[in-house]
């Protein structure tokens, strides 16, 4: 079964719905982030996961709304995120 691109799998979706679940992933990753910052074993470690935090929230605020490729790209890359800290904290 051949794989579908993220711009292929978005081509026949609104600008809008994309936006929405650019901003969903937003959502999630920080939940995620904030969860390992609130367990995390040191200050240090704590500060880090913060610190990816506060990153994704100007991120998500300095993609405009209306740029296709850019929600696209992030939408790939915050996927890719999630499902590694997924695998991360198996078990």
């Amino acid at each position: 079964m051949p794989s579908i691109s993220s711009s292929d799998r978005y081509e026949n979706v609104p600008t809008a719905s994309v936006y929405d679940t650019f901003a969903e992933l937003a959502t999630q990753l920080t939940g995620r982030y904030t969860r390992l910052s609130d367990t995390a074993p040191s200050a240090a470690e704590r500060e880090q996961w913060w610190q990816k935090v506060l990153e994704l929230r100007d991120t998500k605020r300095a993609v405009p709304a209306y740029d296709r490729a850019a929600l696209i790209a992030h939408i790939s890359k915050w996927e890719a995120e999630l499902a590694r800290l997924q695998g991360d904290h198996r078990g």
